[in-house]
């Protein structure tokens, strides 16, 4: 049985993502030039990635205006694509709770003043 379609981003699918908002628009070969070489990526790994990003609604793609190559343009922004994956967050992991995220946060040992002091003026701000 195949797997369901996630809506949400993989690790490799936001690497390429990653790219893509970086450049704007590129095509198959400039974002696996410009994914770090360690990752090893074949063309046609990142072309089929890029297919499914095409899939999941995430890209979408024109011909060049020299040569044959498509090129890739994000249809969704990195900040739209970040408020999604904080949505799917909440409803996973806090019970659909925004308050649950943000207590959690709030009560996490890591966060140091500086970022807890900021939390608390955005709050402010937003309550005004």
């Amino acid at each position: 049985m195949a797997r369901k379609k996630s809506p949400n981003l993989t690790e490799a699918e936001l690497r390429l993502m990653d790219v893509i908002w970086e450049k704007g628009a590129a095509t198959v070969t400039e974002v696996a030039e410009a994914l770090p070489q360690e990752l090893g990526l074949a063309y046609n790994t990142v072309l089929t990635t890029l297919r499914i990003l095409e899939d999941k609604g995430y890209l979408r793609h024109t011909k060049a205006k020299e040569g044959r190559a498509f090129v890739y343009e994000a249809v969704v922004g990195r900040n739209e694509a970040g408020r999604n994956a904080v949505r799917y967050l909440v409803s996973r992991f806090f019970r659909n709770s925004p308050e649950l995220l943000v207590l959690n946060l709030l009560e996490d040992e890591e966060l140091d003043a500086k970022e807890l002091a900021r939390i608390r003026e955005l709050i402010v701000e937003d309550a005004q």
